[in-house]
């Protein structure tokens, strides 16, 4: 700046000796444009204010369809408008809620359209783990609402499995941990390791990828997934709603074993399995070979007993069951025999034999027709009289109708 002092007509305005600035806005002819000015202010704000973390009360949430976040954060006196811009949203595990208490860290920024500043958020955390709490629970709703966390979806692991596919780290803790233990339990068994990323925002994709190829490669009998313990941050990646999705639709029976024991991820709900650390994965895949070789050599004499009470149990019953039918069969006897004896009573009752005993007899003729009327009897001719105790030969003399 290059100050002149003025003489002459100029003492008329300014008075004697006053000095007029020269650099640009000192004067009304060198007014500088309000963009040059806002972009001086944002030079000033960012280049003088490192980024730094801001505590306050989220209000006016407003997510903007390009991706952007845009929303007030507020105290008892003052508040101060915010913005996390789509590619900084993509990394928070969800967005905050109205009245959220929030710790942001962002820098400050002048946006120059307005000439208005904002704070430009590139992390945010939540009372307590709000934010991940918040982003697990909506996955966790979405992924029950489509059955994938009912437990009758679950397949059994296999008895003795001979080959096991492992999706993990290839220089990480978990992966040595797993073949130690399988190793001992079994030196026999085969195991595969499918690499991929575990941790970071490349982590989801990657294991997805490695699921794909155990599915397509069809020839392990079982999966495990997992890392060791580290951060919340560290094992969020096993807690993205897609990859839950690519571990339910595995068409092998899988393992989940992320983190510690009080680690519990979506990979966790859906897999088959969960396992408390990688070590334990490994304890409940593989069963240990001289055990099941003791549980085979212990399986003839049980088979054999279990067969023995079978027939045992089968020759009872047979002698059950015919002692039943012997009773029901004398029963069903002497039903038929007093059926029968009420038939012969009605026969005997109508029978020929008990009215002869009554004193009565029967003549039938030459050709055994009974002659039951006086013109059947034609003098001379020879008849059959039958009787109580015989039959009688006579011949007919004379015989005589009685009157009507």
């Amino acid at each position: 700046m290059t100050p002149r002092r003025t003489s002459g007509g100029d003492a008329d305005l300014f008075g004697p000796s006053t000095v007029v600035r020269s650099d640009p806005g000192g004067a009304a002819e060198s007014a500088v444009a309000v963009s040059t000015l806002a972009d001086l202010l944002k030079q000033i704000v960012e280049g003088s204010v490192p980024p730094l973390w801001v505590r306050g009360e989220v209000t006016g949430f407003k997510p903007h369809r390009n991706g952007h976040w845009y929303f007030t954060l507020r105290d008892a006196s003052a508040q101060l408008r915010c913005v996390v811009w789509a590619r900084d949203a993509r990394r928070l595990p969800a967005a905050p809620d109205e009245g959220m208490q929030v710790a942001a860290l962002g820098q400050l920024s002048v946006y120059a359209a307005r000439t208005e500043v904002q704070f430009a958020i590139t992390a945010l955390e939540a009372g307590g783990d709000g934010l991940w709490r918040k982003a697990f629970e909506q996955a966790r709703r979405r992924l029950e609402a489509d059955g994938l966390l009912d437990p009758s979806r679950k397949r059994a692991l296999p008895s003795a499995p001979r080959r096991i596919a492992v999706i993990t780290s290839p220089d990480g803790a978990a992966l040595h941990d797993v073949i130690a233990v399988a190793t001992q339990r079994d030196p026999g068994l085969e195991i595969v390791v499918v690499p991929a990323v575990v941790q970071g925002e490349a982590a989801p994709a990657s294991l997805i990828q490695a699921l794909e190829r155990v599915g397509r490669w069809g020839g392990a009998d079982l999966v495990i997934i997992g890392r060791g313990g580290g951060s919340r941050e560290d094992l969020w990646a096993f807690n993205d709603e897609t990859l839950a999705r690519a571990v339910a639709a595995c068409p092998v029976p899988i393992i989940s074993a992320v983190g510690h024991e009080v680690d519990v991820s979506l990979t966790d709900l859906v897999a088959d399995v969960r396992a408390a650390t990688p070590s334990n994965a490994a304890e409940i895949a593989v069963p240990v070979r001289a055990d099941r070789r003791a549980a085979l050599a212990s399986l003839g004499p049980r088979m054999l007993r279990a067969l023995r009470a079978r027939v045992e149990g089968r020759r009872r019953d047979l002698e059950r069951a015919a002692g039943e039918l012997r009773v029901r069969g004398g029963r069903s006897v002497e039903r038929r025999r007093a059926v029968l004896d009420r038939y012969a009573a009605s026969l005997e009752a109508l029978s020929p034999l008990r009215t002869l005993a009554r004193g009565y007899a029967v003549p039938t003729g030459g050709d055994g027709q009974v002659l039951s009327t006086v013109s059947a009897f034609r003098p001379g001719e020879m008849f059959t009289l039958r009787v109580r105790d015989g039959v009688v030969h006579a011949t007919t003399s004379d015989s005589t109708p009685l009157p009507p």
